[in-house]
């Protein structure tokens, strides 16, 4: 009938019986008529072993080696997945990324594909085999092997299915799509029939672990829709597309936290042009990625900058800021690990100017202070302390109606 592209997460690949099972299901779709490009993660939490392990060697390990190292989880699923799949009488051959063409900038750890050259998997395709890829990973421009960072699976993924001009790209994982709240936090939360890419973008962006941020990029792009599905059942999930044919745009789509951020503030900042972008162009160059900023009002020719940025970059962070407040004449920084962003999202809060005090209202009700605050057209952030986050999600969960039926716009409510 077409090319189907599925890419499955550690959690539907964690043990020999869980790949028996996703076999099984391909092996299904095959029979459909359907030519099949599957994308694995590593088992289980073995990418986090890996980790574990590199961190015992060293603090900052080498990023070459770390991809190196990182890589063999994924080979590993493949090979297996592609050894179930021939034990049941299905022709089905595994991949590495760069033997599936999966070519990449030279940025170890965090590598971003530049280019997909997929002829060896349509050569299989048009041989009658079932092409596994291995995902999460490439070769660069330089023949190095590279991954392509935390969900790089997904982007694997979907830019094969651009590249293939296939039919629809299936993520399954071990939830049934994308939720108004994570479940495990607001055990009420409804699930999603569909999300635009812009919604989706923010919610990636904001701590939903669902799909990767840099897999939902390129689907906007190039124009992939991503269907968001459990490996686990048989049901319908979620679909991410450019528009979502609603007659109601609802106000609020969803409230997500993300815990992985940490927080450095630079105190007695000198309030001149080029300081900030002498700070960030210092951090930049260690290619970490600043998420929120604020700057204080100015007092006495002096600022404080707060940013934050991915905990696992803090202490790179930490050692770029150490080198260049002396030479900005900054008196120092302090660095906190503690922190949480929560966001709402809702293509709706393009219309609505009451979404942010109603927000900022529920959390006080309940005692809870915001350090930070952020927004785009449809999304509004805070920071706070870690240990409200949950409690916090649940309070704007519920304050906006998300469990029922969701909250419209002014344009709908008449």
């Amino acid at each position: 009938m077409g090319i189907v592209v599925q890419k499955y997460g550690g959690t539907s690949v964690a043990g020999v019986e869980r790949i028996k099972v996703v076999a099984e299901r391909i092996a299904k779709t095959a029979a459909q008529g359907n030519d099949m490009v599957v994308v694995v993660s590593a088992m289980g939490k073995a990418t986090d072993d890996l980790v574990k392990l590199a961190h015992e060697i060293s603090a900052v390990p080498h990023a070459r080696e770390m991809d190196m190292l990182l890589s063999a989880g994924e080979r590993i699923s493949m090979a297996l997945l592609a050894m179930a799949l021939n034990e049941m009488g299905r022709d089905a051959i595994s991949f590495t990324g760069s033997q599936a063409g999966i070519l990449t900038d030279t940025s170890h750890t965090k590598a971003r594909i530049v280019e997909v050259k997929a002829h060896r998997i349509e050569r299989a395709l048009a041989a009658g085999k079932i092409v596994i890829v291995a995902g999460f990973q490439g070769v660069s421009t330089e023949l190095d092997v590279t991954t392509l960072g935390r969900g790089g699976s997904d982007t694997t993924a979907v830019a094969l299915a651009a590249a293939l001009k296939a039919d629809v790209c299936e993520i399954y994982t071990d939830v049934k799509g994308v939720f108004t709240a994570d479940p495990r936090i607001v055990r009420n939360a409804r699930k999603l029939n569909s999300v635009t890419y812009e919604e989706m973008l923010e919610m990636a962006a904001s701590g939903a672990g669902v799909l990767a941020l840099r897999s939902v990029e390129f689907a906007r792009t190039h124009g992939v829709v991503i269907h968001c599905r459990s490996s686990f059942t048989d049901e319908a999930g979620t679909v991410v597309k450019e528009e979502v044919e609603q007659v109601e745009k609802a106000l609020v789509t969803a409230v997500s936290q993300d815990t992985s951020e940490a927080m450095i503030r630079v105190d007695g900042v000198p309030d001149r042009p080029g300081i900030a972008a002498k700070i960030f162009s210092d951090i930049a160059r260690e290619r970490i990625n600043v998420d929120m900023i604020v700057q204080n009002v100015s007092h006495d020719g002096k600022t404080d900058l707060t940013f934050t940025m991915p905990k696992e970059d803090l202490i790179r962070s930490g050692d770029a800021v150490r080198r260049i407040i002396s030479e900005i004449g900054a008196e120092g920084f302090s660095a906190d690990s503690d922190i949480a962003k929560l966001s709402l999202i809702g293509a709706g809060m393009k219309t609505d100017p009451g979404v942010a005090a109603e927000m900022f209202s529920a959390l006080a009700e309940h005692g809870i202070n915001i350090e930070m605050i952020s927004t785009s057209s449809i999304r509004i952030s805070c920071v706070v302390r870690s240990m409200d986050i949950n409690r916090a999600v649940k309070i704007i969960h519920e304050r906006f109606g998300l469990a029922g039926a969701p909250s419209m716009s002014p344009a709908g409510r008449g």
